[in-house]
């Protein structure tokens, strides 16, 4: 299991001390969730702001972008320093496009999925991804509850996943704590955003390790 804390609830305006708390309580990824304010109603940052966080930090940044017209921002954050980028299926019809640019960009190709989004909408893109995000709420707020419908979709890729031999990450996104997170291993996810559960927590650390121990339960 790969834990990524969603900054998106992390204090803005001490950022770089919030990232270097989870980082040395041995988290492996970073999540910055970007919105246009057009895909989803909330407005967050850019490519500026990864960049300026970029040296601070040696965790994997997982940009999930949340935004209309993908295929612009790809440039711009693979030269921040975004290690994998995530596109949403709904923000595009050139799905393929995009996902080879952000490959020939040097950053691997994530592509993530809206709850009332079905897993045959990507499944001509699987082989190509390094990693396919599953949202477990409604993208573009924090704090939602998990919604558990969801785990049929984490289990179909992780069937297609063995089944083809392909190589990518399941990742799922929202309403992920110490619970929850039980049933989104046991349905074949291997890395775990987590948001308002670790930075809402007096001690971030804490709760990272309520996840892990969560998690070793589970396998």
């Amino acid at each position: 299991m790969k834990i990524a804390p969603s900054i998106l609830s992390a204090d803005f305006a001490n950022l770089a001390h919030d990232v270097a708390v989870v980082e040395q309580a041995g988290v492996e990824y970073l999540h910055i969730d970007i919105m246009d304010g057009h895909f989803v109603s909330n407005l967050t940052f850019g490519a500026n702001v990864v960049k300026a966080l970029r040296p601070h930090s040696d965790l994997v940044f997982d940009c999930h972008m949340m935004v209309d017209d993908p295929t612009k921002y790809v440039a711009d954050f693979a030269q921040a320093g975004v290690d994998i980028m995530g596109v949403h299926a709904e923000a595009t019809p050139h799905l393929h496009s995009v996902l080879s640019l952000i490959k020939a960009a040097g950053m691997k190709a994530e592509v993530v999925i809206n709850p009332g989004t079905p897993v045959s909408v990507i499944s001509e893109v699987l082989p190509m991804v390094d990693q396919v995000l599953v949202m477990t709420v409604d993208p573009g707020l924090g704090g939602q509850s998990f919604l558990a419908e969801t785990m049929s979709k984490v289990k179909q890729l992780a069937t297609a996943k063995k089944e083809n031999k392909w190589n990518y990450d399941i990742e799922v996104d929202g309403g992920l704590n110490d619970q929850t997170v039980k049933q989104a291993l046991a349905a074949g996810a291997n890395v775990i955003v987590a948001g308002s559960y670790i930075f809402g927590a007096d001690d971030p650390a804490d709760r990272i390790k309520a996840l892990r121990e969560a998690g070793e339960t589970q396998l």
